[in-house]
């Protein structure tokens, strides 16, 4: 069955660039939406396009320092860095008019949300944004303006009492935990891996809320080598019990493609189609738990060719309710503007060939089980504050 979307886009959104040599490359939301066109993604019925414009200072001051704005523009007009706000750093290098490049995510994230408050369409995307790690007044792990957080932010600006944010990157979702630690308005789970072997360092269980929100910041660190099946198995055992208990009226899911096993800079080992089974579960969760409210938004992802266009372009098509069969061949003519665009060989299918199962939490606890520990741990920091058992 079709779904309504609106996806947020401007040809500008590509302008948030680093540099070259940067790994958080705005080709991989190029070669997304070329394959969603080849592909027929946006053909689908009910899909259509929405304009985005920067946010304006009085949108982004809902979340962001005054003074760091003013930062961020300083930086992009005179190429200097500014150390107390982490700008000119290697992780967040200055470059020409980052602020209003770095504005027009944040401005395509809250169109995208507006759309499904106002009732315009069921579902709404951002693919270019999900920079969830930008901190109140500091960037922050590439990303200058946290556009997922302005997002929820404005949802409670037009009154909304529950907003549910999902962060299924392979990095702890810790710009937005931070931003509604303490209210209970915001449910935040991220399922990431352990911040013992990536950063931001940030996200173990015990990070659970503050002391108005106990347990509305729900945090799954899995350990390095994580795969499809033990990675759903987490997802399962976590995500839906919390969601249907929580009801929200809207469901913000930021959708970084760097679980994969082919990403450079993690080490979790998800293949494209684990992740696709992902995106199903949270298109059946949004419409059972949020009555089909769903803002979705892109995030990391460093295996540019091979990886980002195929699961984001899986993940549009099951936004939109016309899923891709895996076994699809990618568009010849795709193919050769990667050749063109990049230099890469392209991926010849859909599918990494492999078909992810996995066993219910439900039906057994392993206890020398690393990632069923970081489950158990999980539910055990938040399940109560939900008036939810726990234990098996």
């Amino acid at each position: 069955m079709g779904c309504s979307l609106h996806v947020a886009w401007d040809d500008g959104l590509t302008a948030y660039n680093f540099g070259p040599q940067h790994p958080l490359a705005p080709v991989r939301v190029e070669l997304t939406m070329a394959l969603c066109r080849e592909l027929g993604v946006f053909d689908a019925p009910g899909v259509s396009f929405i304009g985005a414009e920067p946010a304006s200072d009085d949108l982004l001051k809902l979340i962001h320092d005054p003074d760091y704005i003013d930062a961020v523009k300083h930086a992009g007009t005179t190429l200097e860095p500014n150390d107390p706000y982490c700008l000119g750093t290697p992780d967040n290098p200055v470059f020409p008019d980052m602020h209003n490049a770095a504005a027009l995510v944040a401005g395509a994230s809250v169109a995208a949300a507006r759309a499904v408050w106002n009732g315009e369409t069921e579902h709404a995307a951002n693919i270019a944004g999900g920079l969830h790690h930008a901190m109140p007044k500091n960037a922050w792990g590439f990303c200058v303006y946290n556009d997922a957080a302005l997002a929820i932010a404005w949802l409670l600006e037009q009154g909304a009492k529950r907003v549910a944010y999902v962060d299924v990157d392979v990095h702890h979702g810790d710009g937005v935990q931070t931003m509604f630690y303490d209210d209970p308005r915001v449910l935040t789970i991220s399922l990431h891996e352990s911040p013992l072997t990536l950063f931001p360092g940030t996200g173990r269980p015990s990070e659970s809320g503050g002391p108005s929100a106990e347990g509305y910041s729900v945090n799954v660190a899995l350990p390095a080598g994580t795969g499809d099946s033990r990675w759903l198995r987490a997802f399962d055992a976590v995500v839906p019990p919390l969601l249907r208990e929580f009801q929200p009226e809207v469901l913000v899911t930021q959708q970084g493609a760097d679980t994969h096993a082919l990403d450079p800079l993690a080490n979790l080992t998800l293949s494209v189609d684990g992740q696709r089974r992902t995106y199903a579960a949270l298109h059946r969760l949004a419409q059972e738990s949020a009555g089909g409210r769903w803002v979705v938004l892109g995030g990391g992802g460093y295996e540019l060719v091979q990886v980002v266009p195929r699961a984001w372009t899986h993940l549009l098509a099951h936004v939109a309710g016309a899923e891709i069969d895996p076994d699809t061949e990618t568009p010849d003519t795709w193919r050769r503007f990667v050749r063109d665009r990049t230099g890469d060989t392209a991926p010849l299918y859909m599918t990494d060939g492999r078909t992810p199962e996995f066993t219910p939490f439900e039906n057994g606890f392993d206890p020398d089980d690393p990632v069923d520990q970081a489950i158990q741990a999980t539910r055990r920091a938040v399940f109560p504050s939900h008036g939810m058992d726990p234990s098996l």
